[in-house]
């Protein structure tokens, strides 16, 4: 995997930014169609969730259409983001040494790819089994894909400090800085959380969910621009 242009011989070049961009872009349009189809058929209050959280993600999608929409985009979705876990620690591999927090960025990437296809799977099912694993899958995935963006972030950024990447400071940054978000996020939340009754605190963790989710998606945005800016491709073929 590098990313040398153009073609040589029988040798085809796959970009490899597309796969991060799908992999962000396909629970974006699984959540927009979810909360569109059960807004119009009256299964959840009509509000901005991002500021009025009036529904939490899982509600959005628990049922009708909603649900089997949400859960074909998002089961791919989730093998796309474990592969760019992949990917992304094979890439910094080839120009770092190794060290103990790159080496856990696959297995850790494979570890929230399951945990999200635990999510989608069961989002909508009944019983107190399905409940813990959808409860489960949730918190790996955040909290797994927040250390995944740390690990490949600051991959990235050591890369550039030791000239074997050039890219733009916000694309170099953009990862981490994303991370920290979130970290500020849940803080903001745990903090603010403390001083307010049962029905405020749902809506404040809605909110939260919401956006959380929206910058893990972002995450995986920001690796599908460096992986642009670079040319990084996958050669299939022979010489």
């Amino acid at each position: 995997m590098r990313s040398v242009p153009g073609p040589q011989h029988a040798t085809a070049r796959w970009p490899l930014w597309p796969l991060a961009l799908l992999a962000g872009l396909l629970p974006i349009v699984a959540t927009v169609l979810a909360w569109a189809l059960s807004t119009a058929e009256g299964l959840i209050p009509a509000c901005v969730p991002f500021v009025d959280g009036c529904v939490s993600v899982s509600r959005a999608a628990r049922h009708g259409l909603a649900n089997h929409l949400f859960r074909a985009l998002v089961l791919p979705a989730a093998v796309l983001q474990g592969l760019c876990w992949l990917l992304a620690a094979r890439w910094l591999a080839t120009m770092l040494p190794p060290y103990r927090l790159l080496a856990a960025l696959a297995p850790l990437g494979i570890v929230v790819s399951i945990a999200l296809v635990a999510y989608g799977a069961f989002l909508g099912t009944e019983g107190e089994a399905y409940r813990w694993l959808r409860r489960w899958g949730t918190i790996v995935y955040f909290g797994g894909t927040c250390v995944c963006l740390l690990i490949a972030g600051g991959g990235v950024q050591r890369a550039v400090v030791a000239g074997r990447l050039a890219l733009a400071r916000w694309v170099e940054h953009a990862m981490v800085a994303l991370a920290l978000s979130l970290v500020a996020l849940g803080l903001g939340h745990a903090l603010l959380a403390a001083f307010l009754d049962d029905e405020a605190k749902g809506r404040l963790e809605n909110i939260t969910e919401w956006w959380a989710a929206l910058i893990f998606m972002l995450g995986f945005f920001a690796l599908a621009i460096a992986w642009r800016r670079v040319g990084l491709a996958v050669r299939l073929g022979s010489d």
